[in-house]
């Protein structure tokens, strides 16, 4: 480790261990395995296909040292979380239940040690669906803005605020044990009461990963994309308006009923004259000239005339001479 109290890549990994061990943790969640010698924390990082910034942050983070958000690879540490959730509910709470039904008198419903039994399972489902939330609703979410999409009706801003710590009833349930269950020399308890207080402080820390590392890298993500579509829109825009329509494409848009309109206006034909010959209300034959208008973007007679005749909607021998 460096005198300036940050771990760099060019520490040997075994020296961070040795520093603070409860990185194993974190080692375990990004795929490494030990047996790595005396390599740095990059080459050991190189070896498994592992973003080393990200690596970096999230020990110094685990550590209280300092670190920078853009070193952070938002997919990886993603995947960090990801296998944290599987420790925590599929191995070390199920352990801490098995050493507790161990430690303590479960048998009688009425009794103390059912009741903590009772508590933990409670606070596990808690804990488990807390993390369903985040594997099933907001990964996915993450992974597709990575993608360049987001979902309607979803934020971390929205998460984030419904985000709660999972730790502090692990403490409570500590202190109940510590204060009210009474066991002499009881070694499997005091066991079990330490894995509590190592899971407990393991909890926190993922809990603020979450809320210091995840949750602001999300968001400066979202802003990225909805920029990166803004520019995309703009783009669009600016095409459409460097490539106007063509007379094609402006005839295409046309219907059969609009064509034959502007030819009885080519022909000097007033609104109700045109009425009477297509069994029209006026109205109805004023709002076709609106529309051919804005389609066309020709506002006079005389234009759309000129439009009929250029582009062979009629004959120039079917314009009457003027008089």
């Amino acid at each position: 480790m460096t005198e300036n109290s940050r771990y760099e890549s060019s520490d040997a990994m075994r020296s961070l261990i040795s520093s603070d061990p409860s990185l194993l943790m974190a080692l375990t969640r990004f795929g490494i395995s030990l047996g790595f010698g005396d390599k740095s924390v990059r080459e050991v990082c190189e070896e498994n296909n592992l973003d080393c910034g990200t690596f970096l942050a999230v020990a110094n983070f685990i550590s209280g040292n300092r670190w920078s958000a853009g070193d952070i690879n938002l997919a990886t540490l993603m995947e960090y979380l990801r296998n944290a959730h599987s420790y925590f509910l599929d191995f070390i709470l199920p352990l801490i239940r098995r050493k507790l039904i161990e430690a303590i008198d479960c048998s009688k419903t009425e009794g103390l040690g059912f009741l903590i039994l009772r508590f933990y399972d409670e606070y596990v489902t808690e804990v488990a669906n807390h993390m369903a939330l985040e594997n099933q609703k907001v990964f996915p979410y993450v992974e597709a803005l990575l993608a360049g999409t987001s979902a309607e009706g979803f934020s971390i801003t929205k998460f984030a605020s419904r985000h709660t710590h999972i730790d502090p009833k692990l403490k409570e349930l500590k202190d109940i044990i510590v204060r009210y269950y009474p066991e002499k020399s009881n070694d499997l308890l005091n066991a079990v009461l330490f894995d509590i207080i190592t899971c407990e402080h393991d909890l926190h820390l993922h809990c603020m990963a979450e809320d210091r590392m995840f949750i602001p890298a999300v968001k400066r993500l979202e802003a990225e994309v909805a920029e990166r579509k803004q520019l995309e829109s703009t783009a669009v825009n600016v095409a459409d308006e460097s490539q106007p329509e063509t007379d094609a494409d402006k005839i295409s848009s046309l219907s059969d009923r609009e064509k034959e309109i502007i030819c009885m206006i080519a022909k000097g034909l007033a609104n109700k004259e045109i009425a009477d010959r297509l069994c029209l209300s006026i109205h109805t034959v004023t709002t076709h000239r609106r529309n051919i208008c804005s389609k066309l973007q020709i506002h006079t007679s005389a234009g759309l005339t000129i439009f009929a005749i250029v582009n062979g909607l009629l004959p120039l021998t079917d314009i009457p001479r003027p008089r």
